[in-house]
């Protein structure tokens, strides 16, 4: 009998990392904190890299980080990373909100915070438009290149639609995964907890 082992062998894409690209964590990670992730690329230069864990949902919501605006009840908070906890940041699809930087067309971070209080007022829904964020993923320079050699991580460049659903958020890794075919495929389906199966 002939088997094929190589299907089982965990390896990354090795594509260049760049600002707007998404770290998909690769399934035997054993990370409390990445495994199973799925980090957009806020920036990538020699100094390091800095990221946003788009897939991991915070305990609290939005209200909870702000006096007098309780219509922000239901708005959701993410865990961007363990860099930066006292930190708020935001990802929008907003074109015309001052000092936004842009991470890929028609996707920015922060901005004018008024600008992103008065928009949120007046908006019927932000669902697909803002996603907020408590901390980031930062990685010192070459540390992220270093893990995506030791196969932590594969690169893709999942549409800015898919990232800012928050209805999809629960499977986006496994998702994210799936789209790049072949043994990637496979892998998004391997169990989390194999034993379990």
């Amino acid at each position: 009998m002939c088997t094929n082992t190589d299907i089982f062998r965990i390896k990354s894409n090795h594509a260049i990392p760049t600002r707007g690209k998404v770290l998909i964590s690769q399934p035997f990670l054993c990370d409390k904190l990445f495994g199973r992730s799925v980090i957009l690329l806020i920036d990538h230069n020699n100094d390091g890299t800095m990221g946003l864990v788009m897939n991991k949902p915070f305990p609290l919501k939005l209200s909870e980080f702000f006096d007098n605006f309780t219509c922000w009840r239901t708005i959701p908070v993410y865990w961007g990373g363990p860099l930066g906890m006292d930190s708020l940041f935001y990802l929008h699809t907003i074109e015309n909100i001052p000092g936004a930087l842009p991470v890929r067309k028609g996707l920015y971070v922060n901005g004018d915070f008024e600008a992103i209080k008065d928009y949120i007022n007046q908006a019927d829904s932000i669902e697909g438009r803002i996603r907020f964020f408590i901390g980031y993923s930062g990685w010192a320079s070459g540390q992220l290149t270093e893990e995506i050699n030791d196969d932590s991580w594969i690169i893709s460049r999942e549409n800015t639609e898919s990232l800012m659903n928050e209805k999809g958020t629960d499977n986006l890794w496994q998702t994210a995964l799936s789209k790049l075919g072949g043994k990637y495929e496979i892998w998004s389906r391997f169990p989390q907890i194999p034993t379990l199966n």
